[in-house]
């Protein structure tokens, strides 16, 4: 009987919401997915969480960068940035809110 009534509440509305983990949870699954990336920029990226959605925020280093929007050259990052954060359990969206600047010296 138990198991029935388990199953039936599991059905119900807000169960899909309640196996979303907390935000702080999710958070911290994706700083640590990102640290553990060698070949992305992890550390000029802040992580927030709300309800499955996650948002990227901070700048990129592009040599090839024309302004805020995703640039020509630097939409692999973003897509590396975004395969990653979206395989981290929990994860229902990536919201990304990133500047891409160009190094001192490069024109």
């Amino acid at each position: 009987m138990a198991l029935l009534g388990f199953c039936a509440s599991a059905a119900t509305p807000g169960a899909a919401a309640a196996q979303v983990p907390a935000d702080s949870v999710l958070v911290r699954r994706v700083a640590a997915a990102l640290e553990a990336a060698s070949d992305l920029p992890a550390d000029s990226i802040s992580v927030s969480a709300h309800e499955g959605v996650v948002t990227l925020r901070g700048s990129l280093l592009c040599g090839e960068c024309g302004g805020n929007s995703t640039p020509g050259g630097t939409a692999t990052i973003q897509q590396d940035l975004g395969a990653l954060v979206r395989a981290v359990p929990g994860v229902e969206r990536v919201v990304f809110d990133l500047v891409y600047e160009r190094p001192e010296g490069n024109p």
